[in-house]
């Protein structure tokens, strides 16, 4: 099994804003440290959301983005994980930019995909595990 992860925006987003998630991304980061992937698409969601809502001031968010391509791999969006994201769109129903982060987790062959947007333990193309970091083993 592969140990690569691959991080969605909104949890990034959660570690620089919501004090009440940060630590549970702290501890996934930390855990994950050295096997972390996003795409360019996860630096401009964060960029977006957390600039347009005013989360932080822009030279706080310039330094964010640089905080977060230093921690995690940055992999590029190219036209086979365009390809890629039309297939699982088609297949799983979900929208073409969730569809875009699946395949750029596939195509990096992460094993798992930590999110709160998908749906919690889906196994995609018998390959990627989407984990919400927020749903608490049932065994706890």
């Amino acid at each position: 099994m592969n140990d690569e992860v691959f991080i969605d925006s909104n949890l990034w987003i959660y570690l620089y804003s919501e004090e009440d998630k940060s630590d549970i991304i702290a501890k996934l980061i930390n855990k994950h440290f050295d096997h972390i992937i996003i795409s360019t698409q996860v630096l401009g969601e964060c960029f977006n959301v957390l600039t347009k809502k005013k989360i932080k001031t822009l030279e706080e968010v310039k330094e964010i983005i640089d905080d977060i391509a230093s921690i995690a791999e940055v992999s590029g969006i190219d036209k086979l994980i365009v390809a890629r994201a039309i297939e699982i769109y088609t297949r799983y129903k979900y929208s073409y930019y969730d569809s875009l982060i699946i395949a750029s987790a596939l195509e990096n062959d992460c094993a798992i995909l930590y999110t709160e947007d998908l749906h919690h333990s889906q196994v995609i193309d018998e390959k990627l595990t989407i984990i919400n970091p927020f749903i608490k083993p049932k065994h706890e």
